[in-house]
C-alpha cells in the first residue's frame, strides 16, 4: 500500500558518452572527396573509407572541458573536445569545439625509470618536432622557458565491456601546409599500472582536423 514511499536501489551505469551519433561498437564513413584531396599532403597515407569503433576513451581535462577518443579497427582515432562533462551531462553535439582524426605513427616501450624520467623532462616537449622531413611547432606554451607535458588522466571503455585508466604526459604539435590547413603531431608518454609493475611507452599519433558533416554515421 506504502510502496511508493520505498526508495529505489538503482545504479547509474558506467558507459561510454556518445557524440555526433559516435559510439562504442558503431561505424561510420570518413569523407571520401575531402580525403582524396588532402591526404597527399600528409604523413598518414591509406586511410579507411569505413571505419568501426572497438574503444572509447575519456579525458577530464578540467570540470568544464572533455576530450573523447573513438578508437577505431583503422589505428587511429577521432579526437573531440568538448566543453562540458560528463558530471553535468552537457557532452552535446552543441558543445563541441573541435574534431580532429588522429593516426598512431609510432610507440616506443620505456623499460626503466631514468628513460621515463628523460622522456617526461626532455623528450616529450621540445620547441620543434621533425617527422618525415616536416618540421612541426610546439603549440602548448607556457610563460616560462619551459613548456611542460600536460598530464591528464583517459578512462578507456572497450568493447568487451572492460575499463582501464592511463596516466598520460602529452604535448601537441602542429605545422601549416597550406591557407588555413593544419596537420598535428603529438607525442605521450603513457603509463599503467600492470601486476604492481609500471607499464610505460612513448606514442607519436599525427593528424588533421575533420569538420562534424566528415563524418557519416552509419
Amino acid at each position: 500500500m506504502f510502496n511508493w514511499f520505498k526508495k529505489k536501489n538503482t545504479k547509474v551505469a558506467d558507459k561510454a558518452p556518445e557524440v555526433l551519433g559516435l559510439r562504442l561498437g558503431g561505424a561510420f564513413d570518413l569523407d571520401t572527396i575531402k580525403m582524396t584531396f588532402i591526404e597527399p599532403e600528409l604523413i598518414i597515407d591509406g586511410a579507411a573509407k569505413t571505419q568501426f569503433i572497438e574503444a572509447v576513451g575519456v579525458v577530464q581535462l578540467d570540470p568544464q572541458t572533455t576530450v573523447l577518443r573513438y578508437y577505431t579497427d583503422d589505428e587511429g582515432y577521432i579526437q573531440i573536445l568538448v566543453r562540458g562533462s560528463i558530471a553535468n551531462g552537457s557532452l552535446t553535439d552543441e558543445n563541441i569545439e573541435d574534431v580532429k582524426l588522429m593516426y598512431f605513427y609510432d610507440t616506443k616501450g620505456i623499460a626503466n625509470d631514468k628513460d621515463w624520467d628523460n622522456a617526461l623532462d626532455r623528450d616529450i616537449s621540445q620547441p620543434s618536432l621533425y617527422l618525415q622531413g616536416h618540421t612541426f611547432t610546439r603549440v602548448w606554451q607556457t610563460s616560462g622557458e619551459s613548456s611542460p607535458p600536460v598530464a591528464m588522466t583517459e578512462k578507456t571503455y572497450a568493447k568487451d565491456g572492460s575499463i582501464c585508466e592511463t596516466d598520460q604526459f602529452a604535448m601537441l604539435y602542429e605545422r601549416q601546409f597550406s591557407d588555413q590547413k593544419f596537420e598535428y603531431a603529438m607525442l605521450i608518454g603513457e603509463e599503467k599500472i600492470i601486476n604492481n609493475q609500471h607499464d610505460r611507452c612513448l606514442v607519436t599519433v599525427t593528424g588533421f582536423d575533420l569538420q562534424p558533416s566528415d563524418i557519416y554515421i552509419i
